[in-house]
């Protein structure tokens, strides 16, 4: 079978996450005493104890969603899982992909994640920038939905996350403009996130450049499996590529319609595996390609369910 792992960005973090799969798989314990050591900062009682509120605080957010998902994939890989054909993830997920693909270890992942969570918290002025959805839309009425509402204001289509699925981000009061014409032009379903930075917008330039200057510093290694990147939903031809693209990650749209259709169309996967919290790559996967499976692993029951779907239990 040709499967692909995928993993989950924010929006996944929930207060008691990953406890059931934990007690089962020590890979979700020692990843988190690993980052612990290497932050200073418990981010596994965080997760545990919550408050909500806290862990949607993108400086938290970041590192506690990679440290999630490197402890997913590790926990599949401890239970016998063999490397998939190709992985991706979603927005910051990427970095999680990394690390599975070998590109980049865990302690230099979680250095350079805090400092992008740490970045794009400090890029627009609290109260200034955040996110929406747009729900029964499709994708170039969400484009002519923001460039009519853009001009002093920022307001850009970011997420493609599935057909009639679309995140927008910028400055709040042009996505309030942005939510209002939307519904006058029939979009189903229009809401603020509970987002609190731009995320993927050109707000995040500068930001961006000051990673930029950060990735220069850290040790990169050719993928050991195809990576699927947000920016371009294709692998890099060569890791300086996969660094341009990475470099530009914060302020470029993620294309995960087309990332799912990639590792479908190009890669032939049969079977999507989604390696962390919650099950939100499941429901977009659903509404991207009902034929294609994808498989969460949020409980030791669903990763006992991947280890049968792939043969290795």
């Amino acid at each position: 079978m040709t499967f692909a792992v995928v993993f989950p960005g924010q929006g996944s973090q929930s207060v008691g996450m990953l406890a059931a799969l934990a007690a089962e798989h020590a890979a979700i314990g020692s990843t988190f005493a690993e980052a612990a050591d290497i932050l200073g900062q418990d981010l596994w009682q965080l997760s545990q104890d919550g408050p909500a509120d806290a862990l949607s605080d993108t400086r938290v957010t970041q590192p506690l969603m990679f440290c999630a998902d490197v402890a997913v994939w590790r926990a599949l890989r401890d239970a016998g899982m063999p490397m998939p054909a190709v992985v991706a993830g979603h927005s910051l997920g990427e970095f999680a992909a990394m690390v599975a693909a070998d590109v980049l270890s865990f302690t230099d992942g979680l250095s350079l994640v805090r400092r992008r969570a740490e970045l794009m918290a400090s890029a627009v002025p609290a109260g200034e920038g955040g996110m929406a959805a747009l729900i029964g839309m499709d994708d170039q009425a969400v484009v002519d939905v923001c460039a009519a509402v853009t001009g002093e204001r920022v307001c850009e289509a970011v997420n493609f996350n599935a057909p009639g699925q679309v995140a927008i981000s910028g400055h709040l009061d042009a996505l309030e403009k942005a939510l209002s014409l939307a519904r006058e032009r029939g979009c189903r379903k229009a809401l603020m996130l509970a987002v609190s930075v731009p995320n993927h917008s050109s707000l995040m330039r500068d930001a961006g450049a000051e990673l930029a200057r950060v990735i220069d510093t850290i040790s990169f290694s050719e993928p050991a499996v195809p990576l699927v990147q947000n920016a371009t939903a294709s692998a890099a031809p060569s890791l300086a590529a996969l660094l341009d693209h990475l470099k530009a990650h914060v302020f470029r749209p993620v294309y995960w319609t087309r990332t799912i259709e990639t590792l479908r169309d190009v890669y032939e996967v049969s079977t999507v595996v989604e390696a962390g919290p919650g099950k939100v790559l499941t429901g977009l996967g659903k509404r991207i390609d009902r034929s294609l499976p994808t498989l969460p692993v949020d409980s030791p029951a669903d990763l006992a369910a991947v280890q049968s779907a792939l043969g290795n239990s």
